[in-house]
């Protein structure tokens, strides 16, 4: 896409998809809100193409790539719907015990962009593992809204349990040095947050992208060092920090939060015009040293 006709795009359409892709703005008046825009000079074509994904943009490590290797596998969970299912990479020729990272999705199953997250990591030398909230219904349908939906429909605190048990599962796991850690986007970020507070030993190391945090009544529970990566214009989640912040504080939780400077909700995700090659990169170099310092 021509960048040049996205980057004036008004903040508030980059609101109007955050209220939209969060259930608290329909579709219709979403599209309605966006129309208003045409008399700006701004095409619908260009508004919707900027505002919902590409997933043919989002691919940085292709699945053929000869580093790693990529296999679906299924896990129990009692406590949840009975089985899970994710995307598991390794590095190839693995033979060595490794720090492992749970990789958690948006409010939308495992999409394409969460899946090259998980490549990426195996690159790093790491054994990836992600979750797809949505297999107890058939798993992620292809595109976002179907699986916005779809997940809108589970109960949440099953959907909960299946990460929980994805964690233990994949700390298991044959290859792994025992150390855990977690990343996860807006919905996946939240459950990242949950995961250190639900569970003390669970986790070694945390990176919430943008997450709301766990109950208050659970964040006493948190002992997992944690990197909280915020953006700057994501009113609706950095509302929920400073009350987050008294509660690391208060309970001597090691944590960092970076806040990226003009950056939206979703800014990591490089499948939309939300994203920013600069902050993200830099983001994404601190939650590899982060887990490099924190899991081997």
């Amino acid at each position: 896409m021509n960048t040049q006709q996205t980057d004036n795009i008004p903040q508030e359409a980059f609101d109007w998809y955050d209220e939209y892709a969060h259930g608290l703005m329909d579709r219709r008046t979403f599209m309605k809100k966006l129309g208003g825009l045409t008399a700006l000079g701004f095409s619908m074509s260009v508004l919707t193409s900027a505002l919902l994904p590409n997933y043919l943009l989002a691919e940085q490590v292709s699945f053929n790539d000869e580093g790693i290797k990529a296999t679906y596998v299924e896990f129990d969970s009692p406590e949840g719907h009975e089985k899970g299912k994710g995307y598991l990479v390794v590095p190839k020729n693995l033979d060595a015990k490794l720090p492992v990272v749970l990789v958690i999705h948006e409010n939308r199953g495992l999409n394409p962009y969460v899946k090259d997250v998980a490549r990426r990591l195996a690159k790093a030398g790491f054994i990836a593992f992600a979750p797809d909230a949505l297999f107890p219904l058939g798993g992620y349908p292809g595109n976002d809204d179907e699986g916005r939906a779809m997940q809108k429909t589970m109960d949440k605190a099953k959907i909960q349990n299946d990460f929980v048990a994805a964690a233990h599962f994949l700390k298991s796991h044959p290859n792994s040095n025992g150390n855990l850690g977690a990343v996860g986007f807006c919905f996946g970020g939240y459950i990242v947050n949950y995961l250190a507070a639900v569970d003390s030993n669970l986790l070694s190391a945390g990176v919430p992208f943008y997450g709301t945090p766990a109950s208050s009544n659970l964040r006493k529970n948190i002992k997992a060092p944690l990197m909280i990566q915020l953006g700057e214009l994501d009113a609706r989640v950095n509302a929920s920090w400073p009350e987050y912040e008294q509660d690391l504080k208060a309970n001597n939780v090691e944590y960092t939060m970076h806040m990226y400077k003009d950056a939206n909700h979703g800014f990591h995700n490089d499948s939309t015009a939300r994203y920013d090659k600069v902050n993200a990169e830099i983001a994404w170099q601190r939650t590899l040293e982060f887990f490099s310092k924190k899991l081997t």
